[in-house]
């Protein structure tokens, strides 16, 4: 059964938003216009800082938007560069290592206690 349209975010003319309005999943043809992470799993960036459109949907009474962008106008995604992939790994590690011992445990260090297992009292190492 398809979902009531909401006719709160019904303005395809963008009359009301100022962009073109549509409810949460009655929004246009995929192929026109895509969210971040619709163009995200098709391997490409929005083109520009332009929106084309947006959905909305209301939730616990505030009103939520997701930006589309147009397809055509899609870039190619950025490629991981070596030095992208230094600053990943050496973030991963600073995750893991222990401020406290100052050793790599080998798993992520938990924000809620900032130290590992041993150091914090949970059990021995």
């Amino acid at each position: 059964m398809p979902p009531k349209p909401n006719d709160r975010f019904n303005d395809p003319d963008g009359e009301r938003f100022g962009i073109p309005t549509w409810p949460w999943r009655l929004g246009p043809d995929p192929g026109e216009l895509a969210t971040v992470r619709q163009l995200k799993a098709i391997g490409r960036r929005p083109g520009t800082t332009q929106k084309a459109g947006q959905l909305g949907w209301r939730r616990n009474g505030e009103d939520h938007f997701a930006a589309l962008y147009r397809v055509d106008l899609a870039k190619p995604k950025r490629p991981m560069t070596d030095a992208m992939w230094a600053a990943v790994r050496k973030a991963c590690a600073a995750r893991r290592t222990c401020p406290e011992c100052k050793t790599d445990k080998g798993y992520r260090i938990p924000r809620r206690y900032g130290v590992c297992a041993p150091c914090y009292g949970g059990y021995p190492a």
